[in-house]
């Protein structure tokens, strides 16, 4: 679900995406400056889709796609995601790659999974592998 609605405000907002990962609360993204809006303005439009979507009650569930069970009733709860947003300016490769590894460790961490490749939500195996994931990456030459 993640994944596809980050494609659709991929191609609205005009933006390349490097790099992402889906968390259960929050997103990393790393993104260029978007044709139409800001940065900010497409976390918004993320958030409020997917949150909007998993809060109904009868959804379809894909292969591979993360369950979140919530209390009922779900217009009680307070929020779906974090509310912070963090934005940081990337300007040398040695950044892009910085930003990048902390992005894909981050299920690691948390103790989601043992390796970063286990975390299917994320753009690690197009630049561990050279695989696409869920959402295509553009290629940033360095």
């Amino acid at each position: 679900m993640t994944s596809r609605e980050l494609a659709r405000v991929r191609g609205e907002y005009e933006f390349l995406l490097v790099g992402y990962v889906v968390m259960p609360e929050h997103v990393h993204l790393l993104i260029s400056e978007p044709r139409k809006g800001t940065p900010s303005t497409v976390l918004q439009m993320l958030k409020q889709r997917v949150s909007k979507k998993l809060r109904k009650r009868h959804r379809e569930i894909f292969v591979g796609q993360l369950r979140l069970v919530f209390p009922e009733p779900v217009d009680n709860i307070r929020s779906f995601w974090q509310a912070r947003i963090y934005d940081f300016n990337v300007y040398t490769n040695r950044k892009k790659r910085e930003k990048l590894e902390y992005m894909h460790c981050n299920p690691l961490t948390r103790g989601l999974v043992n390796h970063p490749k286990d975390w299917p939500w994320s753009s690690w195996s197009f630049y561990a592998l050279g695989k696409p994931g869920l959402v295509g990456i553009d290629v940033v030459p360095e």
